[in-house]
């Protein structure tokens, strides 16, 4: 394994994801809830074509984005189409989420690898913190807990936290209680209360914000600063930890991969976690939805 990138651990000013405005992609969301809900998936599926040409039209700088991450992950120069699939497959993902909100689990055709790992984890009794990226699909893996009997809470910054709190009032207002805000008082009680009831808290450890730590990663061949907020709670609660990806094949078919996680330092974690990222990046490069300058 390469070795973790020297140097401390940095508090980095606001990344770009936190100061750049995002009333594109909320509109996005609405209008494809709103064609979901009323017109069904395959006619919703339809109109995603005109609505990622719309947004690779008159977003330059999430087009930006997408091609400087496509050029990495594919080892050549991307050009618009591959940036027309990038957004096509994030648009498919938000559309699926609608009817994975919806308890339509078993309209999906999914795999999934690993999921022992989890039970041998939960069997102590401490719960699972389960470690994922905003790569393909979260709630194609909660969901798939929920069927096998396991309740994921999913751990958001504030402001996402509030604006999936309120797609997820929209479409099924059971399941706000599966959120838990960081930046609050009593944040870290209600994680620790979730894992104290056996249950899976799952963390997005891809982003961070203003004033928390982050240590430099070697990912797809440049250093990218990853927060360390998410394995330290694990550590401060003692808690088990597992990766988890849920990867969009196309169509109506995932797979869920869950895998050990288990490093001696927080350093060798972070680099672990940059390398099991990229590895799934290299699978599934068009899974990947951070659409900013992730190397900034």
């Amino acid at each position: 394994m390469p070795r973790p990138v020297d140097g401390p651990v940095a508090r980095p000013p606001a990344p770009e994801w936190v100061n750049r405005p995002e009333r594109g992609s909320a509109q996005a969301i609405r209008f494809i809830a709103w064609v979901a809900t009323s017109l069904g998936r395959p006619a919703a599926r339809l109109l995603l074509y005109p609505i990622c040409l719309y947004f690779l039209a008159f977003s330059a700088a999430t087009r930006s984005a997408s091609l400087e991450y496509l050029g990495k992950v594919l080892g050549r120069k991307a050009g618009l189409a591959d940036a027309f699939r990038h957004y096509h497959c994030f648009a498919a993902v938000l559309l699926d989420r609608i009817f994975l909100l919806n308890g339509q689990f078993s309209r999906f055709d999914v795999r999934t690898h690993g999921e022992e790992i989890v039970d041998e984890l939960l069997a102590a009794g401490k719960g699972c913190v389960l470690l994922g990226a905003h790569f393909g699909s979260f709630e194609i893996l909660r969901c798939g807990g929920k069927t096998r009997g396991l309740k994921v809470n999913m751990v958001m910054y504030e402001e996402n936290a509030r604006k999936t709190g309120s797609l997820m009032h929209a479409v099924n207002p059971d399941l706000q209680a599966d959120i838990i805000a960081l930046g609050r008082v009593d944040s870290i009680l209600q994680v620790e209360a979730a894992l104290a009831r056996g249950e899976c808290v799952g963390m997005l450890a891809d982003r961070t914000l203003e004033r928390t730590g982050t240590v430099a990663c070697r990912f797809l061949g440049e250093l990218a600063r990853l927060p360390t907020g998410p394995l330290r709670i694990a550590a401060m609660l003692k808690r088990p930890v597992a990766l988890m990806f849920g990867v969009y094949l196309g169509g109506n078919r995932y797979e869920i991969h869950i895998e050990r996680f288990a490093e001696p330092t927080l350093e060798a974690s972070m680099q672990r976690y940059a390398e099991r990222l990229e590895h799934y990046c290299r699978r599934a490069p068009y899974n990947w939805f951070n659409f900013y300058d992730f190397w900034q």
